[in-house]
């Protein structure tokens, strides 16, 4: 998106300069585990209380997964900002930092980047709706989009829909180049932060096989799991 900057005649005839404005960019963070997490295994159990108050939800979780009305998800502190908006081309649906998750935060304080995404219900559907989160989950780590476009592909289909279970609202086989990066080449992962050797945790760049933390190993110049 470009930013226009108007320049009145006044400064150009007094020389003066004018701030630049530069448009945030979009970038892809890979290797994120995903979890699914809905009001019977909230905390507290049976409600959509949420830790953060964005948008104006008053701390309660929500959305259909729009750029206008996110999805919540959860995660630990300092992963994202507060309130921080993502694209996730897993669920081609947009998603909103607005709630706190525990075990998210060990696994960040262990270098593992790990996000908890609301199921989208208010009503506890019980042990069918944690089933259901289960079946959601993918096997595969997923990547998701920092500062996304306004107008990506959006599936409004509930994933928790009163005991439904949509589990072919998932798109496991996508290219992220299609969402960021304009098809232009491969986007480098972020460089991840929570390692015991910072700067070298998932997603940083590395050149040899001991050029990374923890038991991450150095895979096609950037640094992962094993």
């Amino acid at each position: 998106m470009q930013q226009h900057l108007i320049v009145s005649a006044a400064a150009v005839l007094l020389g003066t300069s004018l701030p630049v404005i530069k448009a945030q960019q979009c970038s892809v963070v890979s290797n994120v585990r995903v979890t699914f997490f809905g009001s019977p295994d909230n905390d507290p159990p049976g409600t959509d209380n949420t830790a953060y108050n964005c948008g104006g939800r008053n701390y309660r979780a929500g959305g259909v997964g729009t750029y206008d009305n996110p999805l919540t998800f959860a995660t630990a502190p300092g992963e994202y900002e507060t309130c921080e908006l993502v694209y996730a081309p897993y669920l081609r649906k947009y998603l909103r930092h607005e709630d706190y998750c525990q075990t998210c935060t060990e696994d960040w304080q262990s270098g593992i980047a790990h996000i908890d995404i609301w199921t989208g219900t208010v009503a506890d559907g019980g042990q069918a709706q944690i089933e259901c989160e289960n079946a959601l989950t993918p096997d595969a780590n997923q990547a998701f989009i920092r500062n996304p476009a306004r107008g990506l592909p959006v599936d409004l289909t509930a994933l928790w829909d009163f005991g439904t279970c949509n589990t072919q609202a998932t798109y496991l086989n996508y290219n992220t180049r299609d969402y960021c990066g304009g098809g232009s080449g491969p986007n480098p992962p972020t460089c991840q932060t929570g390692c015991e050797w910072e700067g070298h945790c998932i997603g940083c760049p590395c050149s040899t096989w001991d050029d990374c933390s923890d038991d991450f190993t150095c895979t096609n110049g950037f640094c992962a799991r094993p």
